[in-house]
């Protein structure tokens, strides 16, 4: 299953109040991702969010279209929330208040994949 990362550039000093936030996020009923005709494009299986400094790092493991994942997430009532709540805490702007904004935004935090090693991958024991 494929990784994505995106990075938040944010304002030191902050960990607790940006911790809440992330602590409070109203997830989705279900990981299913849609495309524009509502057939399955992927799945968000599971997401993480990693905090350091100035550093913010939000990790997603899916599958599917990474650009079906951003379009859902641009639209989800959880994810419209946490990045409206997280803009008094960013050094630099993001444009994630319309879904195309949000989209955008998602493409250019995306952090290049180096390695993607599991467990799952390795062959069943014989």
């Amino acid at each position: 299953m494929p990784f994505a990362a995106i990075t938040y550039d944010i304002k030191p000093g902050y960990e607790k109040e940006l911790t809440e936030i992330f602590g409070d996020f109203k997830r989705v009923k279900s990981g299913r991702v849609p495309d524009a005709s509502g057939a399955a494009a992927g799945t968000i299986l599971a997401t993480a969010v990693f905090l350091r400094d100035d550093t913010l790092v939000r990790v997603i493991e899916y599958t599917g279209d990474l650009d079906a994942v951003a379009r859902h997430m641009a639209v989800q009532p959880g994810v419209r929330e946490v990045e409206a709540k997280l803009k008094p805490y960013l050094s630099k702007p993001r444009d994630t208040d319309t879904p195309e904004g949000f989209v955008a935004t998602f493409r250019r935090s995306l952090l290049n994949t180096v390695a993607q090693i599991s467990a799952r991958d390795l062959p069943a024991a014989g």
